[in-house]
C-alpha cells in the first residue's frame, strides 16, 4: 500500500518511521525538507507539493501543528484533497478543534475523500516506541481498515464516535495535561519559597496520591532543567486555547482552562515556547 504522510515534526516523523519499517511504501511532505533527510535516507519517497503525495497515495496522514496549516495543506492550490479522491482515505492525527474536525470531514466528503480525525495520546517516546494510541472520529467502517496502521505507530486505537469525537475528547486529555502540570510547577513554586528543597518536593510528590502519574516522566526534566521538547509548551498553550475556543462554541464555563493557557502564553513570551511544556515549572519558580 502506498501511505502519504504530511507533517514531519517531533511526533509525525517518528510515526512516519514505523510505516517506512513496515512492508508499506512511504510518499512524504514536510514544510522544511531537512526534516525528512533521514526517512528519504531510507526508501521514503519526497514529494514536493501536498498534491503530488496524493497523486499516489492509497491512504493519506496528517500530523501538522495547528488547524490552519490542515486547512492550507488540504485545500490550497496544491493542496491534497483535489487530487486525492476516488473514495481514499486522509486520516487527520492533528490536534485541532472538533467543529474543524467537522469541517474536514465535510470538506473531505466534498472531494470523495473519506475522514477520521485521529489524534493521538502520547509524545515523543510514545512516537519512538511506537505506543501512541489513537483517539478517532469517523466511521467505524474507516477505522477498521485503518487499523493495521494505527497498529504500526501505536499500540491501541479508542473508537470514541462520529467526525470530531476523537478531537473532542483529545482536547480533553491534554487541557488535563497541561493544567496539571501548572498546578504541579505553582505547588513547587510555594514549596521552595518556604524553604523545601526541590529534591524533597519532588521526592515527596512524585508517585504519590495528589500528584498524576505523567509527572514521573518530568521528573528528570525538572531536576536537571534540561526541557529538551517531548511536546513543545507552545503547542500545549495552542491545545488549551483550542478547548477554550470549543468550550465557547457549546457554551460550557471553563475558567481554570482561561487562566491556564494565559500563563502559558506569559511562558511563551518569556521564551519558554520551543521547550518541553514541563518548562512552565521553570517559568513558575523564576529560575
Amino acid at each position: 500500500m502506498n501511505i502519504g504522510f504530511i507533517g514531519l515534526g517531533i511526533m509525525g516523523s517518528r510515526m512516519a518511521g514505523h510505516l517506512l519499517n513496515s512492508e508499506h511504501t512511504l510518499i512524504v511532505h514536510n514544510r522544511t525538507k531537512d526534516k525528512a533527510t533521514d526517512l528519504i535516507a531510507n526508501g521514503a519517497t519526497w514529494a514536493d507539493t501536498p498534491a503530488e503525495v496524493a497523486q499516489d497515495a492509497d491512504i493519506l496522514i496528517t500530523m501538522l501543528a495547528h488547524p490552519e496549516a490542515v486547512e492550507a495543506t488540504a485545500l490550497c492550490d496544491s493542496g491534497f484533497l483535489g487530487v486525492l479522491g476516488d473514495g481514499k482515505l486522509w486520516i487527520d492525527s492533528s490536534t485541532v478543534n472538533p467543529s474543524f474536525s467537522r469541517k474536514m470531514a465535510e470538506q473531505a466528503t466534498a472531494h470523495n475523500v473519506r475522514f477520521l480525525d485521529a489524534p493521538v495520546a502520547g509524545s515523543k517516546n510514545q512516537a519512538q516506541d511506537g505506543v501512541l494510541r489513537f483517539i478517532i472520529g469517523g466511521e467505524a467502517d474507516d477505522v477498521e481498515e485503518a487499523k493495521p496502521l494505527f497498529e504500526i505507530m501505536g499500540s491501541g486505537t479508542v473508537h470514541v464516535g462520529a467526525h470530531g469525537m476523537g478531537t473532542s475528547l483529545k482536547l480533553v486529555v491534554n487541557y488535563l495535561l497541561a493544567s496539571a502540570m501548572a498546578s504541579f510547577a505553582e505547588g513547587m513554586a510555594l514549596g521552595e519559597s518556604l524553604g523545601v528543597s526541590q529534591g524533597m518536593l519532588l521526592n515527596v510528590l512524585v508517585g504519590g496520591p495528589v500528584v498524576p502519574p505523567f509527572m514521573a516522566g518530568k521528573k528528570a526534566k525538572l531536576e536537571s532543567g534540561d526541557y529538551d521538547p517531548e511536546f513543545p509548551l507552545q503547542w500545549m498553550q495552542k491545545d488549551v486555547q483550542l478547548a477554550t475556543q470549543t468550550a465557547y462554541e457549546t457554551a460550557v464555563p471553563m475558567p481554570l482552562a482561561n487562566a491556564t493557557k494565559e500563563l502559558y502564553q506569559q511562558a511563551i513570551r518569556a521564551g519558554h515556547g520551543e521547550s518541553d511544556f514541563s518548562a512552565i515549572y521553570d517559568y513558575m519558580t523564576g529560575k
